[in-house]
């Protein structure tokens, strides 16, 4: 905007915040980190568990140093993230962390090769180099610093207090499509309550409810788990029983007694949509063209699980122009300069918000923006940075807002009102449509059946012992597994459908299987064997959780 009118503005907002005496309103950020199970200790490379080396690399470790130099700092900011069961057990299992430190050996060893093979290019040998900096840096963290524990060092975060951990549940199943079965929804969150105390120490006070998805029969569940707070697509909130236009501003209690805070749509869509949200700059890095596809297969190919094409994370382009594929060369300096002003940009959107909200409800609002913490680095490269300086600049005296925990703003400002939320999700049109349409509906028939199946087996067998017992918690791990909500979105996927096809297929069979020689009396022990050592999420599982 031109100077003047500039200084016009920011006069007025600082004229109105004296007014107010600062910090009128409150801000949520919220980041939700998951990636499906995925191992395959049976196979030396198996290509889908790269989905989680390179958020590993993008993402979490990126993010830990980020959090950990603010803490350093001493930056007073406050942020959620919820860590999915799936995503805390593969970070503690050996064979993938031993798998995850020859992933970056061979991103080193191929970064390398780049400088050299960009020797003439002086543009692209530089980013070469950055990349080659980066891997080195990445690996340091991970094997001196974390000493292969990122669970430990989002612990430590946790314990600083400027960082509340959240759950999920237990396989992140679309909790709505399984109430039918009560049992099995039940399973998925006291198990998820028990597995966060295990590994965090204590027990979790809120839940991010997988895809946002929430159904009214829930409220009790979340409830007897020992959960407090939980978070909704702002619909479910304003679709409550009774309704109130401050819903999703000023939090409200379930008639169970849980605190729901609603996700605040326009401060959620500048950030994560690609189209008008910041990720879609011209001057960001292209997430797709990626040398991983670009480069002469004979070169590329050492560095390619199993000869598969796909992303290295080197990468050379910026986005440019999204409609043509002519993109000009990614200059880091430039996007991380654009970084910091999408970031001052966003504080001064929450504090022109907040003032409008306080004029016209005539409260003190908070506003929950939730993320998908993979967004951050690994979809947009440099969203790890923005977030940096959002929570070092947003911090600052002077603010209309202060960053706030759920936990501290339940303390702070207790809820009052009661209502009852609506059936919602974060999804397409905000229902089910995403995990329950044409392409994906058939799973949940399986689902169902096998989950009527595993409570009753379960009932009856409840003081199984030996082999019996080995084997009904492999079934309850398969189930688990099987009901992971990341196979329905995927099957949606034209790429990953037939993956996830696969995927779920795998684990409903094995259930079955199981099922079928636990009612027998015949249990094949050579088979059990190998699905406990390759199917092993839960190792301290108790399948009589499905027995109440």
């Amino acid at each position: 905007m031109p100077w003047r009118i500039f200084i016009v503005y920011h006069f007025t907002i600082m004229q109105s915040a004296h007014s107010l005496h600062i910090g009128k309103g409150y801000l949520i950020i919220m980041l939700h980190a998951h990636l499906p199970y995925i191992r395959y200790p049976e196979y030396e490379h198996f290509l889908e568990e790269n989905w989680l080396y390179e958020t590993m690399t993008e993402t979490y470790i990126p993010l830990i140093n980020i959090f950990e130099n603010l803490v350093d700092d001493n930056v007073d900011f406050r942020l959620s993230l919820s860590l999915s069961p799936p995503l805390v057990e593969m970070l503690n299992d050996d064979l993938l962390m031993n798998r995850y430190q020859q992933y970056l050996c061979k991103l080193i060893e191929l970064s390398e090769k780049e400088i050299y093979r960009n020797r003439k290019d002086v543009r692209h040998r530089d980013l070469a180099k950055m990349y080659s900096k980066r891997f080195l840096r990445i690996r340091h963290l991970f094997e001196n610093v974390y000493r292969r524990d990122l669970v430990s060092a989002f612990r430590g975060l946790m314990e600083s207090g400027r960082i509340e951990l959240a759950v999920s549940s237990a396989t992140h199943a679309y909790l709505p499509a399984l109430m039918t079965e009560p049992a099995a929804v039940n399973a998925q969150i006291q198990l998820a309550a028990a597995h966060f105390k295990k590994y965090f120490g204590k027990k979790p006070a809120g839940i991010w409810l997988p895809e946002c998805g929430y159904n009214p029969k829930m409220d009790i569940l979340l409830k007897d788990a020992g959960l407090k707070y939980f978070f909704l697509e702002s619909h479910g909130a304003l679709g409550s029983s009774p309704g109130s236009r401050k819903n999703i501003y000023k939090p409200v209690k379930t008639p169970s007694g849980n605190t729901v805070f609603a996700r605040d749509s326009i401060a959620s869509r500048q950030v994560w949509s690609a189209q008008k949200g910041y990720p879609g700059d011209p001057d960001y890095r292209d997430f797709y063209r990626d040398i991983g596809f670009d480069l002469d297969y004979d070169y590329i190919k050492p560095y390619l699980p199993d000869g598969i094409r796909t992303f290295t994370g080197i990468k050379y382009f910026r986005i440019t122009n999204r409609k043509s594929d002519r993109k000009k060369s990614y200059n880091r300096a430039k996007a991380l300069q654009k970084a910091k002003i999408h970031a001052e940009n966003f504080i001064e959107s929450r504090q022109r918000q907040i003032l409008s909200l306080n004029k016209r409800l005539k409260i003190n609002p908070v506003i929950t923006a939730a993320f998908d913490a993979e967004l951050f680095g690994h979809w947009w490269f440099e969203g790890p940075e923005w977030l940096d300086h959002l929570l070092r600049k947003g911090s600052g005296k002077g603010k209309l807002f202060r960053f706030i925990t759920p936990s501290e703003f339940i303390v702070k400002n207790p809820a009052t009102e009661i209502l009852n939320p609506s059936l919602s999700s974060w999804g397409l049109k905000g229902y089910s449509a995403t995990w329950i349409d044409p392409s994906n509906s058939w799973v949940y028939k399986h689902m169902h059946r096998a989950a009527k199946c595993m409570r009753e087996i379960s009932g009856k067998n409840i003081k199984a012992r030996g082999l019996v017992k080995k084997a009904l918690n492999q079934a309850a791990r398969e189930l688990l597994l099987a009901q992971a909500s990341d196979w329905a979105f995927m099957m949606q996927k034209d790429k990953a459908s037939e993956f996830a096809t696969r995927k779920f297929t795998e684990h409903i069979v094995n259930f079955f299987a199981l099922y079928q020689e636990i009612t027998s009396g015949s249990i094949n022990r050579e088979r059990l064997t190998f699905l406990e050592h390759k199917d092993n999420i839960f190792s301290d599982i108790d399948f009589r959780i499905y027995a109440g």
